[in-house]
């Protein structure tokens, strides 16, 4: 029996930390774009390797959080698959439900880290996803995959249709964001815990003006509890009764891939526990504080001690209603 099971795709990333002192590269505010000099030597300061994926990132944040977790995902047979495959298993993630499928590639992506912020290049792997039932859990967290992803989320909705005791988190990725809306949002009436972006929640609620008027409209389709990221500003969270927004931890980011996996990790392991809304951000807050100082999305990630002392550390720093 499974606390949560994780469905997504994993990915192997490399990351490309330039210097912040690099001529050739500089951010275009105005138009929110990395402009790095054509034909021309980029220094770089520092090279790591990390497994990535929402789905990889959340079920190693919770695990490490002390409950149980397993993966749904698929990889192909090349040195990247048996890498995440690896490091998954190490994390104490079940792996049981990996499919390797021989002679294919496995997701990764080129995260180019410059001044804290990061900028990621994403192959994705042609995928004919295959829909197994799932081992006995309490939760499932659904997340980002290719572009098939429409039967596999059908299949699901009807399996969770069978098993009405099984609670739905979801956090949508690209391809279901930017090729499948349409089709992802027939999932939301089933989803307990929403997360999402502030970008996606306006996308998500389709025209909508206000914040407060976007999250009713999610709400009004049956979803529990939402939860909005919003970078450095913090995080917020609504429920049918109570509305937070959580301040981010004043600590100085080094890189920031993998700090909304750590906040729906952090968030999700005790909202799982049933904790109270406010500490649940308070925890997601934290993770996602241990992340943004370590390169990757798994270094950084706290385990349920240090978790605990570092919500002590900025008690002062709480949810406020909004």
């Amino acid at each position: 029996m499974f606390d949560l099971i994780t469905i997504g795709d994993a990915t192997f990333d490399t990351f490309v930390i330039i210097d912040d002192n690099c001529k050739q590269c500089r951010v275009d505010v105005k138009r929110n774009q990395l402009c790095i000099n054509y034909a021309d030597k980029v220094c770089v300061k520092h090279i790591d390797q990390s497994v990535g994926g929402n789905a990889a990132n959340v079920a190693a944040g919770v695990q490490k959080l002390g409950l149980q977790t397993a993966i749904v995902t698929e990889l192909g047979d090349d040195i990247n698959g048996f890498a995440i495959a690896h490091d998954l298993e190490k994390a104490g993630v079940n792996c049981d439900n990996m499919v390797m499928h021989k002679k294919k590639e496995t997701r990764f992506s080129i995260v180019l880290n410059y001044r804290a912020e990061r900028t990621i290049l994403s192959y994705h792997a042609d995928r004919k996803y295959t829909f197994k039932a799932l081992p006995k859990t309490d939760w499932v967290y659904y997340t980002s995959m290719g572009s098939s992803f429409a039967g596999y989320q059908k299949k699901l909705m009807s399996y969770l249709k069978k098993h009405p005791s099984i609670k739905l988190a979801a956090n949508p990725g690209s391809f279901q964001m930017n090729a499948g809306l349409k089709t992802f949002k027939a999932i939301l009436p089933h989803v307990s815990l929403l997360f999402v972006n502030k970008e996606e929640l306006k996308i998500l609620a389709g025209g909508k003006k206000t914040f407060k008027a976007q999250i009713k409209s999610l709400q009004a389709l049956g979803i529990e509890t939402i939860v909005v990221t919003d970078s450095m500003r913090g995080a917020y969270a609504a429920s049918a009764t109570t509305r937070l927004h959580m301040p981010a931890y004043p600590i100085a980011a080094t890189a920031k891939t993998g700090a909304g996996d750590a906040f729906a990790s952090g968030f999700l392991s005790q909202y799982i526990k049933g904790k109270e809304l406010s500490y649940c951000m308070q925890a997601g807050t934290a993770n996602a504080s241990g992340v943004i100082e370590k390169i990757g999305a798994h270094k950084g990630l706290l385990t349920a001690r240090t978790l605990s002392k570092r919500i002590k550390t900025y008690a002062n720093i709480k949810p406020t209603k909004f």
